[in-house]
């Protein structure tokens, strides 16, 4: 009658350890995590025929013969997906909160190589852009929100719906648009780039204005030296106008805006670029997204340029802290 007893109890603690579990993927576990609480493969399947619970895809199995929507959906989906798999894109913004938007299926983001499987309803790709910290460490897995809206945006059907997002995660607070340009920065090739780096500029506020006013200013706030802007030169082609120069350090400073999208900017500018180096300066690149939500790296690049070619810097160079442009 003990022994009966003994193993009664421990089927009743396994059972608890089960419900605990469940309770916080909103009452889905994968058969690995059922297994684990130790339960074997017989209980899991005797549960499972006796329809007390419902299997959904191979590895998902929901405590419950209800069917799965809001949160149970999505980790149905990253369980399905397998362990390396995570929320990308507005998955991973509805996950974190998102309200508002509609998903067609659930997007998983798997690394090169992992093994990609078809289930109604769950978009799983792989993809070179997942790196171990784009993770948030809790809850259900999916990637960062500033990395999510920006992807959601790059994968978007429409500019149009790629812009409502963009507005969306900002305006419910999910992140910043300066936390979205950042992780935008990541980013080097992709047809709607531009697009959305003219929209994250929007959202942070009039800053396609920002040019190279602005830039001598906070230039002049980090203790640099004066530089002399706008110089025209005369290449093999004719005239070249430089955005930023400090002529005796040979420092050039491009700052790239929304235009250098056009394909025949992008042709002139590398031309001016390679005329500029072979007249042994140093051009560094500076797009206007940079100047917004990454100054402080930049100007570090460009004061290192500088004392390559010479300039020596004051004793105290004066802090940014108070820089609104800042990060």
């Amino acid at each position: 009658m003990h022994k009966q007893m003994t193993r009664d109890e421990a089927r009743r603690a396994r059972r608890r350890r089960v419900r605990r579990e469940a309770q916080t993927q909103d009452g889905v576990l994968s058969r690995r995590q059922l297994y684990g609480t130790g339960l074997s493969r017989w209980e899991v399947g005797a549960e499972l025929r006796a329809e007390r619970w419902r299997l959904h895809g191979r590895q998902t199995i929901a405590v419950h013969t209800g069917d799965l929507a809001g949160d149970a959906m999505l980790w149905h989906a990253v369980i399905e997906a397998g362990a390396r798999g995570v929320l990308d894109g507005v998955s991973a913004l509805v996950a974190a909160g998102l309200t508002g938007f509609t998903i067609p299926a659930v997007r998983v983001s798997v690394p090169r190589g992992a093994r990609v499987v078809k289930i109604a309803g769950i978009d799983i790709r792989q993809t070179r852009r997942l790196r171990p910290s784009d993770r948030v460490g809790a809850g259900i897995p999916r990637v960062w929100p500033w990395i999510a809206a920006v992807r959601g945006a790059l994968w978007a059907r429409t500019d149009r719906e790629a812009a409502t997002l963009l507005a969306m995660v900002v305006q419910q607070r999910l992140t910043t648009a300066e936390r979205i340009g950042l992780a935008l920065l990541d980013v080097r090739r992709d047809r709607r780039r531009r697009f959305v780096e003219m929209i994250v500029l929007d959202l942070i506020g009039g800053a396609q204005s920002l040019g190279e006013l602005d830039f001598a200013g906070m230039a002049r706030r980090r203790g640099l030296p004066q530089p002399d802007r706008q110089v025209v030169r005369r290449g093999r082609d004719g005239r070249i106008y430089l955005d930023v120069i400090w002529e005796a350090f040979a420092v050039v400073v491009e700052i790239d805006g929304i235009h250098h999208a056009f394909a025949q900017n992008l042709v002139n500018d590398a031309l001016r670029h390679n005329a500029v180096t072979l007249r042994n300066a140093t051009v560094l690149r500076l797009p206007l997204l940079g100047l917004r939500v990454a100054s402080d790296a930049f100007f570090a690049q460009i004061a290192e340029a500088l004392v390559a070619g010479g300039w020596i810097p004051p004793d105290v160079i004066r802090s940014a802290g108070s820089d609104p442009q800042n990060v």
